[in-house]
């Protein structure tokens, strides 16, 4: 968001159209002895998306990201447990309202071409029963999809062109909330802008955008807020400009090193690894990897507001 949207803003009634609260995410397993276990593999996230703004959601891989997108969805598989509260425009996201929205108000772009239907033309599939076909041909226009790729069943796509119609999809409906799951891999670096700027288009005409994304320089240029996740939780939530003007500016030291590691930024990696969701430590996620721990990083970190934004971290000043 621009520093005059942003203070156009102030004062106005709440625009939140998604809120994940303690978001809690487990997997039922079997150990030996068909003993079942559960692994926690997201805890505590939190988050929320505004009408009008893209949300960036950054972290490695096997933060936590997709599995965010699937819980809002309601698409995560048979053995995961979840907890927490996901609301969506004021109102708690139950299944019954999932399958009222999903789709409509409610669009995924997922990450993997997997998700079209072998079975079914693409064109069919980009719209729907709701969609309108004006709106299907100005999308794949857009996107340097000929006519005929309607036509087409998957197979017969390449892996840019698949990727290129699951963008569609979110763009042939009247959505509310976008969720992008990665939607960039196998675009040329014009295209993967293109589609960025797409959506900062549609999110300045209102829609909520939570864009996923490993795409971190695209990220700082779109978007409006940027949420950092870190084995399973939100570690920061700070304004873009945050991020662009460098660590001193940030709040949580994953999110400084996060930024440091950037090849602008001189790529300097830290020391560790991200922790296993079946070992996690105690307190802090992040302590035995980050240079201010201390004894009291072991206790409770619960996220809080600071300096305009979110940060789960007790030093952070």
């Amino acid at each position: 968001m621009s520093e005059e949207r942003a203070s156009a803003r102030q004062g106005e009634p709440d625009r939140t159209i998604l809120s994940v609260r303690n978001l809690g995410i487990s997997f039922g397993m079997y150990q030996k002895g068909l003993k079942r276990t559960f692994l926690p593999v997201i805890r505590s996230l939190c988050l929320d998306v505004r009408a009008g703004e893209i949300l960036a959601v950054i972290g490695s891989s096997g933060s936590g990201k997709s599995l965010l997108a699937h819980a809002i969805l309601g698409i995560l598989p048979g053995n995961a447990a979840v907890s927490g509260e996901i609301r969506y425009r004021g109102e708690t996201l139950t299944k019954r309202r999932r399958e009222r929205y999903r789709g409509t108000e409610i669009m995924l772009i997922p990450q993997s071409p997997d998700y079209l239907d072998p079975l079914m033309r693409v064109g069919k599939q980009v719209v729907g029963t709701h969609g309108d076909k004006a709106k299907l041909r100005e999308a794949f226009a857009r996107y340097g999809l000929a006519p005929e790729t309607e036509r087409m069943y998957p197979f017969k796509l390449s892996g840019g062109m698949a990727r290129r119609v699951l963008i569609s999809t979110a763009l042939v409906g009247d959505p509310k909330l976008i969720i992008a799951d990665e939607p960039t891999p196998g675009l040329s670096a014009e295209l993967a802008k293109g589609t960025f700027a797409h959506f900062r288009e549609m999110a300045d005409n209102g829609v909520a955008v939570l864009l996923i994304t490993h795409d971190v320089d695209l990220a700082l240029g779109f978007s409006d807020r940027i949420a950092a996740l870190y084995a399973g939780t939100t570690m920061e939530i700070a304004p873009t400009s945050d991020f662009r003007a460098g660590k001193n500016a940030l709040r949580h030291p994953y999110s400084k090193a996060f930024i440091d590691a950037l090849p602008q930024n001189g790529f300097r990696p830290i020391a560790g690894a991200q922790p296993y969701a079946g070992d996690l430590p105690e307190g802090c996620l992040f302590a035995g990897r980050c240079p201010e721990r201390t004894d009291e990083c072991a206790g409770a970190a619960p996220i809080r507001r600071l300096r305009g934004g979110e940060v789960r971290c007790i030093h952070a000043t």
